[in-house]
C-alpha cells in the first residue's frame, strides 16, 4: 500500500511529544515537523502568517488526522484545519491521544471531540468523521492500536469524504 500524504493537526504546546510518537511510526507520509524556533517565527507574523503556513502544509495532502488531547477542541487553528480539510475535500479522522504518555511519562484528561463543533448540511460532522483510540487505559496498548490501524483509518477517511 502506498503511504498517503497526511497532515497532522494537534495542540502544539501540549501534545507535540504525543504527536511525534505517532508521526515517527512512519506509517503515513506527513508534513515536516516544525521546530519550536520555526513555530515562534511563524507566529510572530500573526494570523495571516499562521494561516499561510497551514495552507502550505496542507497542500497536496489527502487526509487530515486530528490528534485529540485534553484541549484540542478549544484551539482556533485546529478548528481552521478541520474546516479547511473538509472544504478542500480531504479525508478527516480523529485519534484520542490523551492516554499516550508524554516525555514525563504522564497522560492527560480526555478532551472533547472537536468535530462536534461543525455541521455539514443538517448533520453534525462528528456523525460523519470517525474518531479512534477511545477506551484505552494503557499507553502501550493505545500506541500499538494506532500503529496497527492508522493506514487503514486514513484510507477509510478518504473514502468517507469522497462519498459525502
Amino acid at each position: 500500500m502506498v503511504k498517503r500524504r497526511t497532515f497532522f493537526s494537534f495542540h502544539y504546546r501540549r501534545d507535540a511529544w504525543r504527536a511525534a510518537m505517532i508521526r515517527n511510526m512512519g506509517i503515513v507520509e506527513e508534513n515536516e515537523p516544525v521546530s519550536d524556533n520555526d513555530w515562534e517565527t511563524i507566529t510572530k507574523g500573526g494570523d495571516t502568517a499562521i494561516q499561510k503556513w497551514i495552507d502550505c502544509q496542507m497542500y497536496g495532502k489527502s487526509c487530515v488526522v486530528v490528534l485529540i488531547g485534553s484541549k484540542t477542541a478549544e484551539r482556533k487553528w485546529i478548528k481552521y484545519e478541520i474546516k479547511k480539510g473538509w472544504d478542500d475535500g480531504k479525508g478527516l479522522l480523529g485519534i484520542y491521544i490523551h492516554m499516550l504518555k508524554n516525555a514525563n511519562s504522564r497522560t492527560v484528561l480526555k478532551g472533547r471531540n472537536p468535530f462536534e463543533d461543525f455541521t455539514v448540511g443538517q448533520r453534525n460532522l462528528s456523525n460523519i468523521v470517525k474518531v479512534y483510540g477511545n477506551g484505552y487505559k494503557h499507553s502501550k496498548n493505545l500506541y500499538a492500536h494506532i500503529q496497527e490501524n492508522l493506514a487503514n483509518w486514513v484510507e477509510e477517511a478518504i473514502w468517507i469524504r469522497k462519498n459525502q
